[in-house]
């Protein structure tokens, strides 16, 4: 009686413990009931563990001579970055160089500036026989320190926009810094340099008959600049003077000491 007692009081501890009937393996096998089946059904069922050999990752092995390039490419990009450090950095000297010399020595082109410019046979009824056009400016160098080589100068002279005279200017000549050069120059019939026939003649005069003569004085010459020991190459730089005469042939006082435009081509 105490050992049924006891084994009841263990089910009753462990309800979900089910005692099914013993069935013999000669005897036909009878179904469980409905309530069997739910309990089965709904018993814990245990953790399945996955013995699988799970894939692990690929190690590529590498050869002694692929490591060797890396080392290789890598020690050459390096010294590529140092060589165009450098180079950016005496690139960057140089312009700073360049820039305070260029501020010191603050290049200016030559000055020019009308002084005279007379028609002397513009007054005389017969003066195409020794029409003679005369002129004087002045070249002035405002540089301190940059000296300017005149290698050739040619003064043409023109009417209505069309030349009607040309002749050469100086011989080759240096002018030093801050210094000012006097360019004087002739045009005449006698002389060749100047071209100018009778209808020309009258254009002129019917001008001095208004009170005015306009004409305009160009200067080509072709110059190098001097820096210490430093020439330029050559470059070719053009003068233009616009002035005007009166019925005496003689330049206006508006005109004079006016200030020539000056350009390089």
């Amino acid at each position: 009686m105490q050992k049924k007692r006891k084994d009841s009081n263990f089910f009753n501890m462990h309800p979900s413990l089910q005692i099914l009937p013993f069935h013999s393996p000669n005897l036909p096998r009878k179904n469980p009931s409905p309530i069997h089946r739910k309990t089965m059904s709904s018993s814990d069922r245990l953790p399945i563990r996955d013995t699988r050999p799970q894939q692990q990752p690929v190690k590529h092995h590498h050869s002694a001579r692929y490591y060797a390039q890396r080392v290789r490419e890598s020690f050459t990009t390096r010294v590529t970055k140092v060589l165009c450090a450098i180079f950016l950095s005496f690139l960057l000297v140089a312009l700073i160089v360049f820039f305070i010399v260029w501020l010191s020595l603050r290049p200016h082109r030559p000055r020019f500036h009308m002084i005279d410019f007379t028609v002397p046979g513009l007054a005389q009824k017969p003066g195409l026989d020794n029409a003679v056009i005369t002129f004087n400016v002045t070249a002035r160098n405002s540089n301190q320190h940059i000296g300017i080589y005149y290698d050739s100068m040619e003064g043409f002279v023109y009417y209505k926009d069309k030349q009607i005279g040309s002749t050469p200017l100086l011989h080759p000549f240096f002018q030093e810094p801050k210094t000012t050069t006097v360019v004087y120059g002739q045009f005449g019939i006698g002389t060749a340099t100047l071209a100018v026939n009778s209808r020309r003649w009258k254009e002129f005069v019917n001008d001095r008959q208004h009170g005015t003569v306009h004409f305009r004085l160009g200067i080509m010459s072709v110059i190098r600049f001097k820096v210490s020991t430093w020439k330029s190459v050559h470059q070719k730089m053009h003068v233009n003077c616009d002035v005007a005469v009166d019925s005496d042939g003689l330049i206006l006082p508006a005109w004079k000491n006016r200030k020539c435009s000056v350009y390089f081509s």
